[in-house]
């Protein structure tokens, strides 16, 4: 489990805030014991960071103890010089400027940052993206307006220079941030491991329902495993946990990758980890990889969109009707059915606005997909979802609403051999991960559609077979993985 400590200069520097056994002295930080149970966060909140300081000897030795530590070192270096800072703030300075408008005379403005939060409303959506370059609990930031906006210079500040306002936000700021340090006679839990578990209440079509969430804590407490729900704004969170779980629907330029990308570099065993988004939410990286694994899959082309006679170079090589699909769609979407050259064209057309690759594929027509799920390399759950009435796809998407077709849910036991066989082809060359792969059978054989490193998991759906098994199973595995990295002389099993 996690614990938090506040490092103060001194014990009266925490006198304006409610006391707390968490908030600690630098001295007392020197002495406390450097092995501890579970992972040790430390929010650095000595009056001065610069090099060779009480405040960047902390950082320093946080880091060489293994504990996660804000400001981190890498922080403090990078904010000491203008020259590190200034290429990651510029890529923030357009949408500022959008917001701050064009003043009429050189201008300076000067504002805190408190753990991304500021008093100032034109601010905010700043504030909170320079939190996520530089994660630090007060930032003193400068801005200039010469013809354009610039930040003129950025300090760590103490939060013993805030103002009355400031100080509120702060210690609410702190609060949301990590309430373990609130916990001063509160019953410590028995969970010998934390697991943050990423969901999103307002995605329209989760990977996983309210009720299947509910099953992973509750699987996850039988194990010894505290499992949280975070949401979007909670990316700082991260170093409280032993693991992540994104139970979101996850693509490259999207906060899930950027969660699974923090993640991973705090040390976290994370699902799906940034390798497997990477490669999963691009169709054209999978076709390639299908290509060069011989993976059985439909005939497929990559196309570009400046490519000649593209229409005829197709029908060359795939019969109609042809899918054509855009790399990075999900859910049925951004997919088109050809049946003859003008819808084709249109298709190519429609698409190519969205993507400079697209994947045309030969369309293999059969009643049902096979989704066959995968964790470590191993089969764990079988559906066959079937084609929405009268429509070519599982899902459909109209104006308003999505439909999908019926399902059945089955042992992997009763799958097709060459189905199971295809499946595992498929995802050893992603990763070993949990994994959804798509398959039409025809005549016995598999053919691998794509791979969905966020699969479906839905109460009564995928798991209607092994029921609660399903969630131990996966829960299982996560605590197998945060066992080792523990301990990383445990064996495999």
């Amino acid at each position: 489990m996690s614990q938090t400590y506040i490092v103060v200069d001194q014990a009266k520097d925490w006198s304006a805030f409610l006391p707390s056994d968490r908030v600690i002295t630098f001295s007392q930080y020197l002495n406390l014991a450097t092995k501890s149970q579970g992972r040790t966060r430390i929010i650095n909140l000595c009056k001065s960071s610069k090099y060779l300081s009480d405040g960047y000897y902390c950082s320093l030795l946080a880091e060489s103890r293994g504990h996660h530590v804000m400001p981190s070192v890498r922080v403090l270096n990078d904010i000491s010089k203008k020259t590190l800072y200034e290429m990651q703030v510029a890529q923030l300075l357009p949408s500022l400027s959008e917001k701050l408008g064009t003043p009429e005379q050189p201008t300076e403005l000067h504002f805190y940052c408190v753990f991304g939060k500021t008093t100032q409303t034109e601010m905010k959506e700043f504030s909170r993206k320079l939190f996520e370059f530089f994660a630090c609990p007060v930032l003193k930031v400068s801005l200039k307006f010469r013809k354009t906006w610039q930040v003129s210079d950025l300090q760590v500040a103490s939060h013993k220079h805030l103002n009355d306002e400031e100080e509120t936000l702060f210690a609410e700021s702190l609060e949301a941030f990590s309430t373990k340090v609130w916990s001063k006679g509160r019953t410590q839990r028995a969970a010998k491991f934390d697991l943050a578990m990423l969901v999103n209440p307002d995605e329209a079509m989760p990977p996983s329902d309210a009720q299947a969430l509910k099953k992973f804590v509750q699987a996850g407490k039988q194990l010894g495993i505290q499992v949280d729900m975070i949401g979007p704004k909670d990316l700082m969170r991260l170093p409280e946990y032993d693991g992540l779980f994104i139970r979101e629907t996850t693509n490259i330029d999207h906060h899930t990758y950027r969660f699974a990308k923090k993640a991973e570099a705090a040390g976290l065993v994370v699902m799906d980890d940034p390798q497997s988004i990477m490669r999963c939410t691009n169709k054209v990286y999978l076709a390639d990889l299908f290509n060069t694994h011989k993976v059985p899959c439909p005939k497929t082309r990559i196309v570009h969109k400046g490519e000649k006679d593209l229409e005829t170079l197709l029908e060359g090589a795939i019969n109609y009707p042809m899918v054509v699909k855009i790399p990075d769609g999900a859910f049925s979407k951004g997919v088109i059915k050809a049946e003859n050259r003008e819808s084709l064209s249109k298709s190519l057309v429609t698409l190519f606005k969205k993507s400079s690759l697209l994947l045309v594929q030969e369309y293999l027509y059969t009643e049902f997909d096979w989704r066959i799920g995968v964790l470590n390399n191993k089969p764990i759950f079988a559906c066959r979802y079937y084609m929405v009435k009268d429509h070519w796809q599982i899902y459909q998407h109209g104006e308003s609403s999505s439909e999908s077709g019926g399902f059945d849910t089955l042992p992997t036991f009763e799958v097709p051999r060459r189905v199971l066989q295809a499946a595992i082809a498929a995802t050893k060359p992603i990763g070993d991960g949990l994994y959804g792969v798509d398959i039409k059978e025809i005549n016995g054989r598999g053919y691998v559609i794509e791979v969905n490193d966020n699969p479906s998991i839905d109460r009564g759906v995928e798991d209607k077979y092994l029921g609660d098994e399903l969630y131990m199973h996966i829960m299982s595995e996560f605590l197998r993985r945060m066992q080792l990295n523990r301990s990383p002389n445990i064996a495999h099993h």
